[in-house]
This record gives C-alpha cells, sequence and structure tokens, in this order.
C-alpha cells in the first residue's frame, strides 16, 4: 500500500474479456469488455492509504491469474469482489450483480483466503461440512464429502487439520471454497507453502476446474506459478493494473531491457573482458568471484558462455539469471511508464 498515487494506464494487451464486435456493421466504439467478473474504475482508501487505484478489467470462465507482490492489494480487490468490502469509488460486478448487496450472487462465489483459518480441532470433514451448511447446502455432509473427494483427501481421515501438512490445509479450504459448487472461485495464494510435488496436483486441479466452465481467480507472487496456472493475467503493482493480457505478451514486454546474468569462475576478469569483446554483452561489473552482465541477448550469452570460459580455462561454477523475479517484473513495468 501507499500513499495516494496518479492513476497509470496499464500496457495496451489483450484484456481478460473479449471486446464484443459490432453487430450492426457501423463504426460505433466496442462496448466495454464482459466477463464474469467485471471491475470499473474501482479504487479503496483506508483514510489517506490507498489500496488500490482506479483499476478496470473482466474476467471471464477458465483461469485467469491475479499476480502482485504482497501488499500490491490482490486481497484487497478479491474482499471486494466477494462483498466483503465496498469500493471506495466504481463499481465491482460478478456474474451481473454486486455481491455486497446480493445475497443470490454470494451464493455463486467460492473464496479460499490467504490466511491458513481453519479450525484446528475439527477434522477435515467437520471443517467443510461447516461451510456447506453456511451456504445453505441442503445435505452439507455428502457435499462435504463430495468436495474433499474433488481435492483428493479422505473424508474419513478423523484426524485434526492441526495435524495437517500444509498442502492438505490449503486443499481443505479449496473443498470449503468448492462445496456449494460456486461458478465463480477466488483463491488468495492457493499455492503458497506447496511442495513441487503438491503445487503440481494443485496447477492440475485449478486447471480442471476451469475447465468446466467456472472462473477460477488465482494470485500469486511466484512468476514461475503464474507461467504454469495459464497464460491470460492480471498485474497489480502499488494498488494499480499495470498489465492485464497474455503471459508471453508480458515476457515480451521486458525485451527492450536488459537482462542481468551472474556468473561465477575462477577467472572473473578475463571472462569480463572476453564477454565485452564478443559483443554478447552491453555492460558487466565484477564482484569477487562474480561476473554480472548485461546482456540484450540472453540466448546467445547463454550458448557462448560456456565455450568462452573453456577458450580462457577458466571454471565456470554457477549462471544465474538475478531478474527474472517477480519484484523485477513489477520495477521494469512501473519504470517504463
Amino acid at each position: 500500500m501507499s500513499s495516494r498515487p496518479r492513476p497509470v494506464p496499464a500496457p495496451e494487451l489483450d484484456v481478460a474479456g473479449d471486446d464484443p464486435a459490432s453487430e450492426s456493421g457501423t463504426d460505433a466504439a466496442p462496448a466495454p469488455p464482459a466477463g464474469m467478473v467485471e471491475v470499473h474504475g474501482v479504487s479503496k482508501f483506508f483514510g489517506d492509504v490507498v489500496a488500490v487505484s482506479d483499476v478496470t478489467f473482466a474476467v471471464r470462465a477458465g483461469v485467469t491469474a491475479l499476480l502482485g507482490p504482497n501488499g500490491a492489494g490482490k486481497s484487497t480487490l478479491f474482499r471486494m469482489m466477494c462483498g466483503l468490502t465496498p469500493p471506495s469509488r466504481g463499481t465491482v460486478r460478478v456474474l451481473g450483480a454486486d455481491a455486497r448487496s446480493d445475497r443470490d450472487v454470494r451464493g455463486r462465489i467460492g473464496l479460499s483466503p490467504q490466511q491458513d483459518a481453519l479450525f484446528d480441532r475439527l477434522d477435515a470433514l467437520e471443517f467443510v461440512t461447516i461451510a456447506a451448511a453456511t451456504q445453505g447446502v441442503t445435505d452439507p455432509e455428502a457435499a462435504a464429502r463430495h468436495a474433499l473427494g474433488i481435492v483428493e483427501l479422505d473424508p474419513d481421515d478423523h484426524r485434526p487439520v492441526s495435524g495437517y501438512s500444509k498442502g492438505m490445509r490449503q486443499r481443505t479450504k479449496l473443498a470449503a471454497a468448492l462445496v456449494h459448487d460456486p461458478e465463480v472461485l477466488i483463491l488468495d495464494e492457493p499455492l503458497n507453502g506447496l511442495d513441487p510435488v503438491q503445487r503440481r496436483r494443485m496447477i492440475e486441479l485449478l486447471e480442471d476446474l476451469g475447465a468446466q466452465g467456472r472462473c477460477v481467480l488465482v494470485s500469486s507472487h511466484v512468476l514461475e506459478e503464474v507461467a504454469r496456472l495459464g497464460s491470460r493475467i492480471l498485474v497489480i503493482a502499488q494498488g494499480r493494473l499495470v498489465a492485464s493480457g497474455d503471459y508471453r505478451e508480458l515476457r515480451e514486454l521486458m525485451d527492450d531491457r536488459p537482462h542481468r546474468i551472474s556468473i561465477e569462475a575462477d577467472r572473473p576478469r578475463d571472462l569480463a573482458a572476453a564477454l565485452v569483446t564478443s559483443g554478447t554483452v552491453v555492460g558487466v561489473r565484477i564482484d569477487g568471484d562474480v561476473v554480472v552482465a548485461d546482456t540484450l541477448e540472453v540466448d546467445r550469452l547463454g550458448r557462448e558462455i560456456a565455450p568462452l570460459a573453456k577458450d580462457l580455462g577458466a571454471r565456470l561454477r554457477q549462471v544465474i539469471p538475478l531478474d527474472e523475479d517477480l519484484e523485477s517484473v513489477f520495477r521494469y513495468l512501473v519504470e517504463r511508464r
């Protein structure tokens, strides 16, 4: 969060919702993008602090990732979508209605919060059954058993959830969000804390849910997770929408800036000089045994670094990209405005 910034428009990528074509054949401007979730001109203030600033987007069925660092405003947006807090400005519509004032539409939304908010003395079946009853499901226990089956948890495992692993707790929260068969799923950092196997299985499950025609909104602060979830993304930084559309197009936005690579070797000065002479870098600096190289041709550098080191008789220890993390992507997108 930050003091109130001036709104910054997002890069002109494909938005998450398709612009409907004109049916009349006239040159009239197309209508705003429509989707199962529509956010228009939304801001959220807490006193003099802004959490969300003039955000507009639409999301259709399938999986869409809301990407942003901690404190970017993702959870605040999710709370507004679910009707848990009103926007200070603008409108939020889920399935065409305001979830804050429309009880029916609230029942068509499933929320898995970022907080690990489980009743630790209960087992998974008891917890999800309570969630079903809260949603007015006709047979709460049967619905809970079905939801636990979807997330591959045993409903007859009567251990309290306090003894569950992080992955099992995340799946328990997802089962509680699914138990009333919602059309819109809002999942705040559902992959957080999972090991690689658990993460892969969770991503497969989310893809299946999106393929069923549900609108699945997933927040994450890890770029690699978003790449695996799917191509449709919304990028939030400092409460603002800084990019939206296809993941690959976001990466292409970064092609005009150097990639920074850390190269650890036992002859760093000789290696740095050879890199400059070869023309594969636009800048280098030396930090102990590490050469930090800036390049516009990262693939070429990857191909040529080993032969260069071999010719010099230098031993490469490791080659690591330094700016492929999410924070650097955000910094780039914000600073390029």
